[in-house]
């Protein structure tokens, strides 16, 4: 992997609140290949909520850099929102609207010809199998439903690098395994993920590396697969167990 050319490179990145003295991010450096989904894993307030805001560009840096294929998103912050995606944790469509009048306003807002909605239209009902309920509002759908909807309005502009902020909360599990399988499939079409969650089987299952962060700080990042094998576990939830327990001498 280490062979291709980064997507996007986060580069010494630290992130402080107004006056406050602590960090919530220290420093923290991570690469994203085109095609592979890295999942930010860590105890509430550890930073991956920072990091993905800034990725996402909701929040800048203190200091440090992001790049995107090779260049700071800061010098051209529109240009690179083209290319980024972003799935939030909470649903925000528009319930004035239809969702069908959702997408279309999120593919006119990105530029997009009528023509090109459309087809990009088509092939979101057919991928996401979001056809059924188009010409109704959001309130009238479950949480599943609306969770598709958001990620067909995040993939409308066919963006290169896509955000999801715990994309599964409070769903239940055969509409959690019917979005991981979604979320497969756009690492099949090339698209980076980056992905946090609170659900360690939804990290084992989905990433192709995991990003440990510990108190604002990258305590590791590798397959979780090879992060079974070196600790010795079955399971990805009982490395990060291991990982963020409290030392000897330490609070909990």
């Amino acid at each position: 992997m280490n062979s291709r050319i980064p997507l996007l490179q986060i580069k010494d990145v630290y992130k402080k609140y107004g006056n406050d003295d602590k960090y919530a991010l220290k420093g923290v450096s991570l690469d994203m290949y085109p095609g592979e989904i890295v999942s930010l894993l860590g105890v509430n307030g550890a930073g991956k909520t920072t990091l993905s805001s800034i990725v996402g560009t909701l929040r800048p840096p203190t200091k440090g850099d992001v790049l995107f294929q090779g260049t700071s998103i800061y010098k051209n912050i529109p240009e690179y929102r083209r290319n980024l995606g972003f799935c939030p944790q909470r649903p925000n469509l528009n319930p004035l609207l239809t969702l069908r009048q959702n997408l279309e306003f999120a593919g006119r807002y990105f530029g997009m010809t009528e023509d090109e909605i459309h087809q990009r239209m088509n092939e979101l009902e057919k991928n996401l199998g979001i056809r059924k309920y188009l010409d109704k509002t959001s309130p009238s759908l479950s949480g599943g439903w609306k969770q598709r909807y958001l990620i067909a309005r995040t993939l409308m502009h066919r963006p290169k690098i896509v955000i999801f902020d715990e994309p599964t909360v409070a769903l239940d599990p055969g509409v959690r395994n019917q979005l991981w399988y979604y979320i497969k499939e756009l690492r099949n079409e090339g698209m980076s993920v980056l992905l946090t969650t609170h659900y360690l089987e939804e990290a084992e299952q989905l990433s192709d590396r995991v990003c440990v962060l510990d108190n604002g700080v990258v305590k590791l990042i590798d397959t979780p697969q090879n992060l079974m094998k070196s600790f010795e576990k079955e399971r990805l939830e009982d490395v990060f167990l291991h990982l963020t327990k409290p030392q000897d001498g330490q609070d909990e």
